[in-house]
């Protein structure tokens, strides 16, 4: 079950915020932990059971951790010993084949890997669960007492699956007591209908022309054709994975939680840097306070601060997807990074911010093409497309085609990717007042129905993200 579906958008949804609201506070917990098993299990009736056994084992570590913290010693073992039990089910079931075929290739050998499916969101709840873990070993939290508060901040429907990673000390107060009223309730659903619009008339829309483009035979493509179909994938992507972001921010509102924002038009950059402040925030947030600090971060010196970037880009890579693709991805970008470091964001800050901007947008760009093949040949092989390299020339009437019939899409998106048009709606509510208001709501409830009405007469309906 994804978010945009009509059996969640018309029958999950009303009668979970229905029973919830039904229920005394001291219950709402129980019914949202109760409703997350229910939405976790739609579509892993078998792995639900994975992500209970990390419930209760983290939970249990906690509890044993605020208890023997007086006996360091002890302490630790529990400590270490969650973090080494959460990253062997994330590396059995994430990255086991991986590792057989590379130990196969190596020394030549024919072992057989279990060929099981990725459990929904395990890499999101496990960062969750280890992230508790860690704050209430180092005491920056309270090891939560009641399991159903604990089970409801882990498995908690709308962001399960597909984050934001949100930190047990960001909502553990919300947990035990929170607030929802109509003025709240009202701004989630705002956040929820952008995010399905952004990803059910934008980021469906556009991915059409992506697969087109990459179900084409390499050598049938031209440059233009494979520019076109990567801008498309870009744009996909964003308006694919913020979207799902945002309405994971609007549905915890609606039910008293505020999470945190995920995505900052990060195609508005102007520095490799700056995209990843803006993009996955929650991710690069995780990754900088359980990794990058606790091995030094920039305090030990600029070898060692290089070592510990090259550290967290590999790992970024990696929690990706197993494969050496999402490998080379997260070090292509962790090598801009530290040239930015180094002597590269000098020069970009002297320089036109037009020229920080496009500099940006193509390194992007080419990433997402080792972001997007599996196999790092092929994603070699299209980036040579890219520049002329192979393929049929320049362009060609299909390309001409393509261009002809997205063109006015791409800028659609290409505006929608940036601060503009919320400016413009915010504007609106305070030149008009009560009429701009009406004015935007009404917006909203077009963008519903269209969203809607997609759905209802369109097969093509991915959400890219479910696969890491």
């Amino acid at each position: 079950m994804v978010f945009s579906s009509l059996i969640f958008l018309f029958q999950f949804l009303p009668t979970a915020l229905l029973v919830y609201y039904l229920s005394p506070k001291k219950l709402r917990n129980a019914v949202l932990f109760t409703a997350s098993l229910i939405f976790y299990a739609w579509g892993e009736p078998v792995y639900v059971v994975i992500m209970l056994f990390s419930t209760v084992f983290d939970y249990a570590n906690g509890i044993l951790i605020g208890k023997y913290r007086h006996r360091k010693s002890l302490a630790k073992v529990i400590f270490i010993s969650s973090i080494c039990g959460n990253l062997a089910i994330l590396g059995f079931f994430k990255y086991a084949g991986f590792v057989v075929e590379n130990i196969n290739a190596l020394f030549g050998l024919h072992l057989q890997a279990l060929d099981l499916p990725l459990p929904l969101g395990i890499s999101f709840y496990t960062f969750q669960t280890m992230s508790y873990v860690v704050d209430v070993y180092l005491g920056k939290v309270k090891a939560q007492r009641n399991f159903i508060a604990f089970g409801a901040y882990v498995a908690m429907f709308p962001q399960l699956v597909a984050g934001p990673i949100v930190k047990y000390g960001d909502i553990a107060g919300q947990l035990v007591s929170r607030e929802v009223t109509l003025e709240r309730f009202g701004e989630g659903a705002e956040w929820f209908i952008r995010g399905l619009a952004k990803k059910v008339l934008l980021a469906n829309n556009i991915g059409l022309l992506w697969t087109s483009v990459k179900s084409t035979p390499l050598e049938e493509l031209t440059v233009l054709s494979a520019w076109l179909g990567i801008l498309a994938f870009t744009l996909q992507i964003y308006f694919d994975f913020s979207g799902y972001s945002d309405m994971a921010r609007g549905l915890g509102k609606m039910f008293g939680f505020d999470f945190p924002e995920n995505f900052k038009y990060p195609y508005i950059s102007k520095s490799i840097t700056e995209f990843w402040r803006r993009w996955h925030i929650s991710l690069g947030s995780w990754f900088r306070e359980y990794v990058y600090i606790p091995l030094g971060g920039n305090r030990l010196g600029l070898r060692k601060q290089l070592r510990n970037l090259l550290i967290v880009w590999f790992l970024t890579g990696l929690w990706h997807g197993a494969s050496w693709s999402f490998i080379v991805w997260g070090l292509y970008f962790g090598c801009f990074v530290t040239a930015e470091k180094l002597f590269l964001l000098k020069w970009l800050t002297r320089g036109p911010s037009w020229a920080g901007h496009l500099y940006t947008l193509l390194i992007v760009v080419v990433g997402w093409v080792l972001f997007e093949f599996e196999q790092l040949s092929a994603a070699v092989a299209f980036i040579g497309t890219m520049f002329g390299f192979g393929g049929q020339g320049l362009a060609n009437g299909q390309a001409l085609y393509d261009l002809s019939a997205n063109g006015g899409l791409i800028v659609l998106l290409v505006v929608f990717a940036t601060p503009l048009p919320m400016k413009m709606a915010e504007r609106i509510k305070d030149r008009w007042n009560q009429g701009g208001v009406i004015g935007v709501l009404a917006c909203y409830f077009i963008s519903l129905v269209l969203s809607t009405a997609y759905l209802v007469n369109e097969s093509y309906n991915p959400f890219l993200y479910f696969r890491f």
